[in-house]
């Protein structure tokens, strides 16, 4: 009798302590893009592996930042990727702040003080706009930044998407900025920009800069050296509560901070939109090079 008690018991617990790790659950979400999938699955496996807190993914929300910020805000989702313009001039719709380290610093309090949502430490890469050229070409011309293409690039051609010809903030106001004279400017639908490219109908086009067709065709990012264009430099963002709630968390997310250049970034979108490998397998391979998964 005395062992069917205390095996009731032992029986009661284990479903206790089951109880109690299935409540402990937090929602990661992503945007629909490719490097937003990666770096939710590198959340994923770095809090399943250092803690003992159950993940539930949103992946690729529709809208993003317009969906997944309210869905913060309200306690539907707790953590994801965002950027250090997107939270400044879209959510909070500030004035572009040039520095990218008085823009964090600015937008990290910011968030803290209205929304009680905290940003950690910066990844390390920065998906911007930006112009980039075939390295051979750059190599060829003696072109690393913007300011060297105003100087050497008369006799280029420049292709853009249409809107990029129009927007204000787009070819008309870096061409002032800058003072570019290209030896013709090339408008064209945006899905045909590489294409266009390759086939060396132009020479110079804008693209974001941790696209994976940039080293699908061996292309350079030039340097705005003039810092034009708004930074985006991607970090976590975890609600207060979640980490009240869960303080392990903290040194968790933190474990990223730092830890993907541009370059890495771009290879990865590479592996996932060219060679077709799954996200996961490629965030798992990343940390693992790292030294941060087991």
């Amino acid at each position: 009798m005395k062992k069917i008690i205390v095996s009731c018991m032992l029986t009661i617990l284990l479903v206790t302590m089951s109880g109690c790790n299935q409540d402990k659950t937090v929602v990661v979400a992503s945007k629909p893009m490719t490097e937003q999938f990666i770096i939710a699955q590198m959340l994923i496996a770095l809090i399943e592996q250092e803690t003992d807190i159950t993940v539930e993914h949103k992946a690729g929300v529709g809208g993003g930042t317009s969906n997944i910020h309210p869905a913060m805000v309200s306690g539907e989702i707790d953590i994801y990727p965002e950027y250090t313009g997107t939270g400044w001039m879209f959510v909070l719709e500030q004035e572009l702040i040039q520095d990218p380290q008085q823009l964090y610093l600015a937008v990290k309090e910011a968030y803290q003080e209205k929304y009680d949502i905290v940003w950690s430490g910066l990844y390390g890469f920065n998906d911007t706009f930006g112009i980039a050229m075939k390295r051979e070409l750059a190599q060829e011309k003696g072109i690393r930044s913007y300011s060297d293409l105003a100087e050497l690039g008369q006799e280029l051609t420049f292709g853009a998407e249409h809107d990029f010809f129009e927007r204000a903030d787009g070819f008309p106001g870096i061409s002032t900025e800058y003072g570019f004279e290209f030896k013709d400017e090339v408008g064209m639908d945006i899905g045909l920009k590489y294409q266009a490219i390759q086939a060396n109908e132009v020479d110079v086009i804008n693209i974001f800069s941790t696209d994976g067709k940039l080293k699908e065709y061996d292309m350079v990012v030039l340097e705005d050296d003039r810092l034009y264009f708004p930074s985006y430099y991607a970090a976590t963002l975890i609600r207060q509560e979640t980490l009240d709630e869960y303080p392990e968390l903290e040194a968790v997310i933190g474990m990223l901070d730092g830890q993907i250049d541009n370059d890495e970034m771009t290879y990865m979108n590479y592996l996932v939109e060219i060679e077709k490998k799954e996200p996961k397998t490629v965030a798992i391979e990343f940390l693992q090079e790292k030294g941060l998964l087991k």
